[in-house]
């Protein structure tokens, strides 16, 4: 058995990083990042849901992102990733949840990532912003 390599982990952090933010703006489908994620190795998926975990919290998600976010995620409010994004503070560690519930907590993850980060954008960044991740091309501007 081989152990990823550092340049593995990053190729998944980018990828992460371009298929969460497309959930996030609507360039992608829930369904269609799932099944990315599901594509990637158990050591790549927990990768995965470090790195957006970490976008939800830099999001700075609140309770009420939580539960819209749960809600669209078409994942049940009382699975153990809805429950932890939706307690005040949210918690952390999805990767640290058994493998079974990777997808969930995947799906629970962007869903609550993309509610907060829509807010962050309308409030923040309308027309001002200089965020590369939130000024991605459409399918039709990309080559």
């Amino acid at each position: 058995m081989t152990e990823a390599s550092s340049e593995d982990g990053r190729v998944v952090r980018r990828e992460t990083e371009q298929v969460v933010n497309e959930i996030a703006q609507g360039l992608r489908t829930l369904d269609d990042g799932a099944a990315w994620f599901s594509g990637l190795s158990p050591a790549g998926r927990q990768d995965a849901l470090r790195e957006a975990g970490g976008y939800a919290m830099q999001a700075h998600i609140t309770v009420a992102d939580g539960r819209t976010g749960v809600a669209r995620s078409e994942v049940k409010a009382t699975a153990n990733p809805s429950v932890m994004i939706c307690m005040d503070p949210p918690r952390s560690g999805f990767a640290n949840l058994p493998a079974d519930e990777h997808v969930k907590a995947f799906r629970v993850l962007v869903s609550v990532f993309a509610v907060a980060d829509t807010r962050r954008r309308e409030m923040y960044c309308k027309g001002t912003c200089g965020h590369a991740w939130h000024h991605l091309p459409t399918a039709v501007e990309q080559p």
